[in-house]
């Protein structure tokens, strides 16, 4: 069962990283009526922390997780 829920979190974490990568690339900056309507709008600050957030801490958790795996795994010494 705690494989499934890891497994899961990865699965959410990696589609949020994933949409905070693309999120500069599918709104136009400087045409707010492609964000005013989105989560987080009409600002366009209001929308990326929206829509990246939660990818910015998916990233910093992963980040996390694979340092403290490394760590305990010995640090890859030769």
């Amino acid at each position: 069962m705690k494989r499934i829920l890891w497994g899961a979190a990865f699965i959410v974490g990696g589609f949020f990283v994933v949409r905070a990568l693309l999120e500069p690339f599918v709104i136009d900056f400087s045409d707010p009526s492609s964000y005013e309507n989105g989560w987080g709008g009409p600002s366009l600050i209001g929308v990326l922390l929206v829509h990246m957030g939660p990818g910015i801490i998916a990233a910093a958790l992963f980040i996390r997780w694979l340092l403290k795996s490394d760590r305990r795994s010995g640090g890859g010494e030769s």
